[in-house]
């Protein structure tokens, strides 16, 4: 039977206001609960920010340097990572399913690096994406390349699917082999994948005015890592880009191809989460590569 006394017992809080927390992520408020709660699995809520382990190079490029063995290479690195960007094969395959932070799923595809890059399809289907419980899907969108209109299609399908199930969408602007890279090009690539639906967006770091590319864009920017540097010069990128506006960075070939790739994730995350200086971080990174190479 119920406690009759139960009414005894209540408290109503009637002297406190009802409460409402804003979601902590730029442009985010109006998203469904689930796709908030996603977005929270890619960014951590303390900082607001990301550190992305990218390893889906293969879907266009085969065996990368540093990604030929991804279960020696890169399983070690997951537990310095707050997310995961990468293939479906590559996730049912190597990645252990007790990793309980964001999947961002590889889900446009098509040509090698043999062919025209921007000719992509998709190439994934919502319902694999929801079986894989994926914080994310990604799709490549090259503005001002000859399949453009095609590849922006791709991302506002995917928009429109992932709205089913409350699966954000990141837009991932490319820069083939003849497209400029600076801030005006990026800030109309970021500004159009924005306006179409993405959730949040992954572009290149410029040095000039790329604190205009991240005002100008309503939705969170991921900072693309790019071409392997030297460790210093990509810690300094990441400050910089982070300094400028980043919500985090989206790290591949200057983590995996370092020679002490576990030393770098670290460094780089002190970078993004605690504003780290550059200089700093490489002590740091030089610190951590001496324990690494003990252990060894």
């Amino acid at each position: 039977m119920p406690d009759t006394d139960a009414k005894d017992t209540k408290n109503y809080y009637l002297d406190v206001p009802p409460r409402k927390e804003a979601f902590f992520l730029k442009g985010s408020n109006a998203l469904d609960w689930g796709m908030q709660n996603r977005l929270a699995r890619i960014f951590r809520p303390d900082t607001g920010r990301t550190v992305m382990l990218a390893i889906d190079h293969g879907y266009m490029q085969g065996p990368t340097s540093g990604l030929e063995r991804v279960d020696v290479s890169i399983v070690p690195l997951l537990p310095y990572s707050d997310a995961l960007m990468l293939t479906r094969g590559v996730l049912r395959s190597t990645i252990p399913s007790s990793y309980g932070r964001g999947i961002v799923l590889r889900a446009s595809g098509g040509p090698s690096i043999l062919k025209e890059l921007s000719n992509e399809q998709l190439a994934v289907d919502l319902d694999d994406a929801v079986r894989l419980n994926v914080a994310a899907l990604a799709v490549q969108v090259y503005v001002g390349a000859d399949f453009e209109t095609q590849t922006v299609h791709n991302m506002t399908r995917l928009v429109d699917i992932g709205y089913r199930s409350g699966i954000p969408v990141l837009g991932v602007t490319a820069v083939g082999r003849d497209m400029v890279r600076d801030a005006r090009y990026l800030s109309l690539s970021c500004r159009i994948c924005a306006e179409l639906g993405a959730q949040l967006v992954k572009t290149y770091y410029v040095e000039e005015g790329f604190e205009t590319v991240t005002a100008s864009c309503p939705v969170p920017i991921i900072m693309a890592g790019g071409k392997k540097l030297p460790e210093l010069d990509a810690l300094t990128m990441a400050y910089h880009a982070i300094e400028q506006g980043a919500a985090g960075v989206d790290m591949g070939r200057n983590i995996f191809q370092s020679e002490f790739p576990a030393a770098m994730i670290q460094a780089v995350s002190k970078v993004v989460h605690e504003r780290m200086k550059p200089r700093e971080a490489f002590q740091l990174f030089q610190d951590l590569r001496g324990r690494e190479r003990i252990a060894r």
